[in-house]
């Protein structure tokens, strides 16, 4: 997850500890021309054997004190690095679940079985593991192999990757609408952030908004990922074309602004390793309905209006509560006390004590 990556070099480097980021420099993979399923195994040269090279020859110049693995994904580099201590950050085992067959929204080809396995293995030659949430952290007890103790599991809540807010200044927010998007500035919206991965279930985000259509004219946006043509054909049959609006590859400060004026974040994940926009959302005092299950109600905690999956009817009169201005103020006050817990400088400390219990530093 290269924004994590990234808020780790920048929060070390505010606290003055001395980090640098190791990245496998694409080479095979940029051979778009192959077509999308051979760049994708060329790039996995990259990562698994060319950067091999890479990362050996960095350690030489200058052993480091910790290897932290920024993604489980790439646990595999453990096992090239085991003579220094190595922290793997684990955001989810839902592709290791989806390989075993679990039901995730995930599922994996043969060879992605096969991936999945090299990083299981991976992850059992770290010496600390770090979970996102206690979810990914409860998957982790049952499905990286241990010995002796070894790795150790620990749980740090992630910090923001940008300093989302309720912004203060009256009508910021709507101009920045009006200025970078599509919606007039007096937009009323519901609001889903994600892509079409089967767990984000934009399909039941459809369904919970057709609902509300006869009750309430607002619209639906889609931050993120543009809908699939399945996607398109289903809120065709629901009567929401005209509803609907797409936005994406938008920027930090737009996300920002549609959190602000979102009557709600709309966010009915069968499962997440984490679940960043809810507290994205929270940050700025969007509301938030999330479905019941964890890590959904980890990191919505006490401000977040949650349903089970199969209670669409209740998303949708959440919705409509959520219409009522006074009603909307109630919980994005509750959203705002509860965000104060995804703090960066918190997680970088909680981070920083890992190393040192590794390490002298």
């Amino acid at each position: 997850m290269q924004r994590f990556a990234t808020m780790m070099l920048d929060g070390l480097t505010a606290a003055g500890a001395p980090a640098e980021l190791i990245q496998p420099r694409p080479f095979l993979g940029n051979f778009r021309a192959a077509g999308r399923f051979v760049a994708k195994w060329l790039g996995y040269i990259d990562k698994f054997i060319f950067f091999r090279r890479q990362l050996r020859k960095k350690i030489a110049a200058g052993r480091p004190a910790i290897v932290h693995i920024c993604d489980h994904s790439n646990a595999i580099y453990a096992e090239w690095v085991r003579e220094i201590p190595v922290v793997v950050t684990c955001h989810d085992l839902l592709a290791v679940r989806g390989a075993l067959g679990e039901e995730t929204g995930c599922p994996a080809s043969p060879t992605g079985k096969v991936l999945q396995r090299w990083i299981v293995a991976g992850l059992g030659k770290a010496d600390v593991i770090v979970c996102d949430s206690h979810a990914t952290l409860e998957d982790a007890q049952r499905l990286v192999p241990r010995n002796n103790g070894r790795p150790r599991l620990e749980m740090i809540t992630l910090g923001l990757s940008y300093p989302y807010r309720k912004l203060a200044q009256p009508g910021e927010a709507r101009k920045r609408l009006s200025e970078s998007s599509s919606l007039a500035a007096d937009a009323s919206f519901v609001l889903h952030v994600g892509s079409n991965i089967g767990y984000k279930n934009r399909e039941g985000v459809l369904r919970i908004f057709a609902r509300c259509r006869e009750q309430w004219n607002g619209l639906l946006v889609f931050a993120g990922e543009p809908l699939s043509q399945p996607l398109h054909s289903l809120g065709r049959q629901l009567g929401l074309t005209d509803r609907i609006v797409e936005l994406p590859g938008i920027t930090n400060e737009l996300l920002e602004a549609l959190y602000n004026c979102a009557v709600a974040l709309l966010f009915p994940s069968t499962c997440e390793g984490f679940g960043w926009p809810i507290a994205e959302a929270q940050a700025c005092g969007c509301p938030v309905l999330c479905a019941d299950r964890a890590p959904m109600t980890e990191v919505a905690g006490p401000a977040g209006l949650t349903h089970s999956l199969d209670d669409e009817a209740g998303f949708a009169a959440d919705i409509l509560r959520l219409t009522d201005p006074a009603e909307r103020e109630r919980w994005s006050a509750r959203s705002l006390e509860n965000a104060q817990r995804f703090s960066t400088a918190r997680m970088i400390s909680q981070y920083r004590a890992i190393y040192r219990s590794m390490a002298p530093m």
